[in-house]
C-alpha cells in the first residue's frame, strides 16, 4: 500500500492510494499516519478494506502532498554507506554504520520550499532509501528481527550544510540540522510492497541536470543490518524514519561545481517510491 498525507502543514489528513491507483480517506480509521498507527496496522487487512469499498475515496488532486508520517520521534542517519560516496567525500569506507540524529522539526512534504540557512556556503543535496520504523525495536538480534520491524520506505533527500558539517567544529549535526533539511516522500510505500529494497535506482537532478545516478545494491551495510545495529544503541519507536545514506554524486565531490542556491531546483527520486522537487528558499 502507498500512504501518504494530504493539505496545508499542520492540517494534513491520511490518505491510501488503492491498486486502483484511486484515493481513499483514511480519516474514519485514524487522525493521522503517526507511531499508534503504523504500530497496529496490517497492509493485507487494509487492501482488503479498501477492495471492499469500505473507504471513501479521496479527492487529492491539486493538494500538498505532506510527509507522509507525522512529525517522527527521531531522524537517525546513516553516512558513507556507499562506496563511491566515502571516496568522493574522501574517506575511508566505515568499518560500522556512522550514526548521527536530525532533529524531527526539519522533516517536511517531498515538494515544499527547502531554505538555505543564513550564513549558509556549501548547501548540498543527497537522494537516500529511507526506512519507517512499525514496531518498537532494541537490541535486535539478527537481520530477519530487523526486517520484521520495518513499516515501509520512502524516498528523502537528506540536505546538508558541508561548511557547516566539515568546517564547524567537526560535528555532523550542525550541517544536518537546519529547518526543511528533511524532505520525505510522497507515500510511505509499506514494506509488503517493496520486493528487495537492495534492488532500488536513486537519481537526484538539480536543474533539470543529472546529478546522482546509483543503487541500493551498493550500499556497504544493507537495510536489515542498518536497523540491527542502530537497535544497539538507542530504542527505534513506531514513526521513527533511518535515512540510509547517498550514492556518489553530491557537489562536495565535485570541485567546481556551485553548491546549491536559491531559486535552484532539486529533484529527486527512489524507484517504486516517488518523485520529489523542491525549490530552494532562502532562511
Amino acid at each position: 500500500m502507498k500512504l501518504l498525507r494530504v493539505g496545508p502543514p499542520g492540517a494534513e489528513r491520511p490518505v491510501v492510494l488503492g491498486r486502483d491507483g484511486a484515493a481513499y480517506d483514511l480519516s474514519g480509521r485514524t487522525a493521522d499516519i503517526d507511531g499508534a498507527f503504523l504500530a497496529a496496522l496490517d497492509p493485507a487487512e487494509l487492501d482488503r478494506a479498501v477492495s471492499a469499498g469500505e473507504l471513501p475515496v479521496a479527492r487529492i488532486d491539486g493538494l500538498r502532498v505532506g510527509a507522509p508520517v507525522v512529525r517522527p520521534g527521531k531522524v537517525v542517519g546513516i553516512g558513507l554507506n556507499y562506496s563511491c560516496h566515502a571516496a568522493e567525500a574522501g574517506a575511508r569506507e566505515p568499518a560500522e554504520p556512522v550514526v548521527f540524529l536530525k532533529p524531527s522539526y526539519t522533516v517536511v512534504g517531498p515538494d515544499d520550499e527547502v531554505l538555505v540557512p543564513r550564513g549558509s556556503e556549501k548547501t548540498d543535496y543527497e537522494v537516500e532509501l529511507a526506512i519507517v520504523i512499525g514496531r518498537t525495536a532494541r537490541y535486535l538480534e539478527s537481520r530477519s528481527e530487523a526486517a520484521a520491524v520495518i513499516a515501509g520506505y520512502a524516498t528523502v533527500n537528506d540536505v546538508t550544510e558541508r561548511s557547516f558539517q566539515n568546517e564547524r567544529g567537526g560535528q555532523w549535526d550542525k550541517g544536518k540540522s537546519a529547518e526543511t533539511f528533511t524532505p520525505l516522500g510522497p507515500w510511505l510505500v509499506t514494506a509488503d510492497e517493496v520486493a528487495d529494497p537492495q534492488k532500488l535506482g536513486l537519481r537526484l537532478w538539480v536543474n533539470g541536470q543529472l546529478r546522482q545516478d546509483g543503487s541500493t545494491a551498493e550500499m556497504i551495510f544493507p537495510v536489515p543490518e542498518v536497523v540491527r545495529y542502530v537497535s544497539q544503541f538507542m530504542v527505534l519507536e513506531p514513526g521513527d524514519v533511518i535515512i540510509t545514506g547517498t550514492p556518489a554524486g553530491v557537489t562536495l565531490g565535485h570541485p567546481g561545481t556551485p553548491f546549491l542556491r536559491p531559486a535552484d531546483v532539486v529533484e529527486c527520486e527512489v524507484e517504486g517510491l516517488g518523485r520529489q522537487r523542491q525549490v530552494l528558499g532562502k532562511a
